[in-house]
């Protein structure tokens, strides 16, 4: 391994290390396993529940850990469980529901519900901004909250994501996180809860430093992350809010922007 090489990698999915059907390409999947080889450590950190990453975890090999849910899971995958799980208040995510809604009128709302098992429910008028994920629509938003939640979805009908987010953060303040993580995907979490603080749970129960860590993203949702990680790659299409943060940008995800990068530490085939 180059001596310069880090000694872990942590890769958001959608629009980062997947491309947009929702494969690897065999150079990332190349890459990576040398990087293992070399005895770095491969992370997803995705916005995605935990199961919705099992079988892209399979497809990539991962049997350890996973931080999911916007860094509110860290999954074990090789064992099938949760290490550490916080959840939102369902009282806290409908006071800001309400919040938002008096500010711009009716959203559309779904829930990621908490557990290795928990699924995704969408109320009424909510369309997923991931067909392949799967959902299950409810009858009516009371529905939503039946069980414990990590996380808000939220979609708007005509205002923009960076529209929705603005406003979210303005009204919401510390009754949840806002996150935006791809296009139609404005989110609420736990107050306090990122990508970064995943992340960091992760790191340590590894044993490995933030010194050593080299991230990649495309979103807003991947800043706190690259603020952590020693590096930050974003992607060429990122969002402008993660580009003005990165410390360098590599190509989209359909060019292998990850592989690129990580090919100047761990070689080419």
């Amino acid at each position: 391994m180059n001596r310069t090489a880090y000694a872990l990698v942590a890769t958001d999915l959608d629009g980062t290390l997947l491309r947009r059907d929702d494969t690897v390409s065999p150079r990332s999947l190349a890459v990576l396993a040398r990087a293992a080889r070399a005895g770095a450590r491969h992370l997803v950190v995705t916005g995605r529940p935990a199961p919705g990453v099992r079988s892209l975890l399979d497809v990539l090999g991962c049997t350890g850990l996973a931080v999911c849910g916007q860094g509110a899971q860290v999954y074990d995958a090789g064992a099938h469980r949760l290490l550490w799980s916080v959840t939102l208040d369902r009282e806290l995510a409908e006071t800001a529901l309400g919040k938002i809604e008096a500010e711009v009128g009716d959203v559309y709302a779904a829930v990621d519900q908490d557990g290795v098992e928990g699924m995704t429910l969408i109320e009424p008028g909510y369309r997923m901004p991931h067909p392949t994920l799967p959902a299950v629509r409810v009858g009516r938003r009371d529905d939503l909250w039946h069980r414990p939640i990590t996380k808000v979805l939220l979609r708007h009908p005509r205002l923009s994501d960076d529209e929705l987010a603005a406003t979210a953060r303005a009204v919401v303040g510390s009754l949840a996180t806002v996150t935006m993580s791809g296009p139609g995907t404005v989110e609420l979490q736990p107050c306090g809860i990122t990508k970064a603080t995943g992340l960091a749970l992760a790191a340590e129960h590894l044993g490995l430093s933030r010194r050593r860590t080299i991230a990649f993203g495309d979103m807003p949702n991947d800043v706190p992350m690259f603020h952590w990680a020693a590096h930050g790659v974003a992607m060429a299409d990122a969002h402008p809010e993660l580009r003005a943060v990165a410390d360098e940008v590599t190509l989209t995800n359909e060019d292998d922007g990850v592989a690129v990068v990580l090919e100047r530490f761990f070689g080419r085939e």
